[in-house]
């Protein structure tokens, strides 16, 4: 038998009625440093991010990916209504911490990394803006950002509304994106998480996001002490949040993780 050096324990998370599919990649070679903790976007799944888990294994940080409730691409487990979404989407950060607690006695000498794509940049910012960690913590937004004002956005465009009119077929009825869509940038507006370091990586070519919508969220976010920083890789488009990967690394050499 091989020598696997890194175990993919394939996870249900649950609270109360609301179970989701999770991936736990516990490498081998445990650097000892950190544990991360990501979800994905609307309408995507743990797919999508799948190298993000990959490329921190490798580097010996234990990761957990998990998808959002009501999203069918990852698994066939329903959401009650949408209120339930909002209470269950950010607490199941909650559920991964506790896996990483199970399996590390060192737990709490290790950095805490949250984040997400898109959906799930904002679901870590409203886990964390209600949570309290005695460890260091990071979060990493990839394709976040407020749509700039008085400019017509790409959600008003033709093109996506007949992808849209699909991809809604995809997650729980709901999860209507007429309801999401306003509540995600409600949400952004409310933010008031304070004292976190926060990494925004999204690509000059993201369309949803737009030219200057992680800049102005930086903005926003610094004016509640946050620790901001931002990086803007010329490819990176929105619907292939695989590629933020290699940035994930970048940023966490930089901040000594690895």
């Amino acid at each position: 038998m091989n020598d696997l050096s890194l175990t993919i324990d394939k996870i249900v998370l649950n609270i109360n009625e609301t179970q989701v599919n999770a991936l736990y990649f516990r490498p081998k070679n445990d650097s000892g440093k950190a544990l991360a903790t990501f979800t994905h976007g609307f309408t995507s799944s743990k797919f999508s991010i799948l190298t993000w888990a990959q490329r921190l294994s490798d580097e010996g940080i234990p990761t957990v990916i998990f998808d959002q409730p009501g999203h069918f691409l990852g698994s066939f487990h329903d959401v009650k209504d949408f209120d339930v979404f909002q209470d269950i989407a950010p607490r199941l950060f909650e559920k991964a911490i506790a896996l990483h607690r199970k399996h590390y006695d060192d737990f709490d000498q290790r950095t805490l990394i949250f984040g997400g794509h898109s959906l799930g940049a904002l679901t870590s910012l409203l886990h964390l803006e209600k949570s309290q960690y005695e460890n260091k913590t990071l979060c990493i937004g990839v394709g976040f950002g407020f749509p700039p004002s008085g400019v017509t956005h790409i959600f008003q465009s033709p093109l996506f509304k007949a992808t849209i009119d699909m991809r809604r077929q995809l997650v729980s009825e709901h999860l209507n994106p007429d309801i999401v869509f306003p509540w995600i940038k409600e949400q952004k507006e409310k933010l008031q998480i304070s004292n976190t370091r926060i990494h925004l990586i999204t690509g000059e070519d993201d369309a949803i996001v737009g030219k200057t919508g992680s800049e102005l969220l930086k903005e926003e976010l610094e004016k509640n002490d946050n620790h901001v920083s931002l990086e803007k890789p010329h490819k990176l488009s929105h619907h292939m949040p695989e590629v933020a990967a290699v940035h994930i690394k970048k940023f966490l050499k930089s901040e000594g993780i690895i």
